[in-house]
């Protein structure tokens, strides 16, 4: 049953609580926004395309001529908002009732609510998270278990909020004005911002947002263009908004000063999407057999291409007075296994102190369990709250060539058949509407799922071998991705989408024709989850 609201229509189901968030009021905000707005956003996502063909015809990228003026010239973004100042450890996890709360209450500087990578976009999950995100705001939020009985609640003292809602290529298709569905980047913002702005005020805070997959400098400037906006239809200061970018894809870590330009009073840093960045390393070279990467394991933060990607993050964010935050760190720990849960707790710890010692000024974590540990190292190396006023000696200046050095490395079976599992196994829970996922005692998300799939149809593409000189064929994947489906499939308890999942890798992963996001073909078999 659907529900009009002037020009919005709603096409999910409402319930009394979702009318809470659903109000007429809020959806003539997203109406305003997208009619702003759409027109820009579908003419920049065909300039992606155009970009890619660009590649694909054997342009490589580079820094830009047309804005070599805006990184040689000397600016600084807005000033740090006081509870966003100490960012040394910041924890990332969906959008459900309970994350929400143990996100909150993990220790952690910040907590960065996710309605992006780490959630499947079902309407339920979309909506129910609005709802957790308002009421954590309003310090309400409470949680009992149905099964345990056991109640969660926040702290007295808990972590700064942040937001990341969809991407710019993502669609909301529950919502339509004039007709037209709704980008999900503007309705995930619109009912955050529309229904918080002014609490977070009363409380001393702000909305504060991190900012997937961009592109470019030029769909900064549209989110740029989106925050004062909403912040004049809402008679909120401009400048209230604070956002930091991912940078994520590999034409972004190529305009990063014109990012934090086009946000500068809005922004507050820029961060490592490292596992999204390498994911992006191999779709956007994808044409190129030279640029074909070794195992999904050999590719690592001191891979050459990710160092210089580094240090370039972090001379640009302290050049200019922002936050440079550091990757995500996916491991999570081993409860039945004391000696693995060492070697891989050691193997975090390395980790952020290499980001710490770099010059970063905080780190990512994806389990409560890693939060001492990442808080500990930052806490030795870093005694001020971040160090952006150290503008180190970094040496030579990273170059356009720097950024994509291919690093050297195996393909193995084992490479090989682990990639294919864990797409197999991330698709078939966020087609059911599950974002997040641990597996391999590592906590899987979109962005690890979608190196996965992409490196399995790289080396399909240019006709690779793994070590023990067997050919990648296209039989081969399938046949392996048969092995894997049957197998999770006796092991799954109650009801899966193994099958399904597999029928949607069987192109994913063996295509002609290439999809950008695994999600992409995916979204259609969530619309219709309530």
């Amino acid at each position: 049953m659907t529900k009009q609201f002037g020009s919005v229509r709603i096409l999910g189901a409402t319930t009394p609580a979702y009318d809470e968030i659903l109000t007429p009021d809020a959806l003539r905000f997203v109406a305003f926004l997208h009619e702003s707005f759409e027109s820009k956003r579908q003419e920049l996502l065909q300039v992606r395309v155009q970009r890619q063909a660009a590649l694909d015809a054997g342009e490589l990228p580079t820094f830009l001529p047309e804005t070599k003026y805006v990184r040689e010239s000397d600016w600084r973004v807005a000033s740090i908002p006081k509870d966003l100042e100490d960012r040394r450890v910041e924890i990332t996890g969906p959008v459900d009732r309970k994350m929400v709360i143990n996100g909150l209450n993990s220790g952690a500087k910040c907590y960065m609510a996710d309605l992006e990578d780490s959630s499947s976009p079902t309407w339920a999950t979309i909506v129910s998270g609005q709802i957790n995100l308002r009421d954590a705001v309003r310090r309400t939020i409470s949680y009992t278990h149905p099964d345990t009985g056991k109640q969660y609640a926040l702290n007295d003292k808990t972590a700064t909020l942040l937001v990341r809602p969809r991407g710019w290529h993502l669609d909301e298709a529950h919502v339509t004005v004039n007709g037209q569905i709704v980008s999900g980047a503007i309705f995930d913002f619109a009912l955050y911002f529309f229904h918080n702005v002014h609490e977070l005020r009363l409380r001393g805070s702000a909305p504060y947002f991190y900012l997937p997959k961009l592109e470019s400098h030029l769909e900064a400037r549209l989110w740029n263009d989106v925050f004062v906006a909403a912040q004049r239809y809402l008679a909120v200061p401009v400048g209230t908004i604070r956002a930091t970018v991912l940078i994520e894809t590999l034409l972004a870590g190529y305009e990063m000063d014109e990012i934090l330009f086009e946000l500068k009073e809005h922004s507050s840093g820029l961060n490592c999407g490292r596992w999204d960045y390498i994911f992006s390393f191999i779709k956007k070279l994808r044409n190129h057999e030279r640029f074909v990467l070794p195992d999904r394991s050999a590719v690592g933060m001191t891979t050459p291409f990710m160092a210089a990607y580094v240090k370039l993050l972090i001379a640009t964010c302290h050049r200019r007075g922002a936050h440079a935050m550091g990757g995500m760190a996916a491991q999570i720990p081993v409860k039945n296994d004391p000696a693995l849960n060492d070697k891989f707790m050691a193997a975090v710890k390395e980790d952020k102190l290499r980001e710490a010692n770099a010059g970063h000024d905080g780190t990512w974590v994806a389990h409560p369990g890693l939060v001492s540990i990442a808080m500990d190292v930052f806490d030795a190396v870093m005694p001020t709250p971040h160090q952006i006023h150290k503008l180190a000696d970094t040496g030579a200046p990273v170059t356009a060539a720097d950024l994509i050095a291919v690093p050297t490395g195996a393909i193995t079976t084992a490479g090989l058949e682990e990639n294919i599992d864990v797409a197999l196994v991330y698709t078939e829970a966020w087609l059911r509407g599950n974002g997040c996922i641990p597996l391999h005692n590592k906590m899987e998300d979109a962005a690890t799922a979608e190196i996965s799939r992409v490196q399995v149809w790289q080396w399909l593409r240019h006709k690779r071998t793994t070590e023990d000189k067997v050919p990648i064929t296209k039989e081969r994947v399938l046949a392996i991705l048969v092995k894997c489906t049957q197998a999770r499939g006796a092991q799954a308890k109650g009801e899966h989408k193994y099958q399904l999942a597999h029928d949607v890798l069987i192109n994913a992963l063996t295509g002609d024709v290439f999809d950008d996001f695994l999600t992409l073909p995916c979204y259609p078999h969530v619309v219709s989850l309530a």
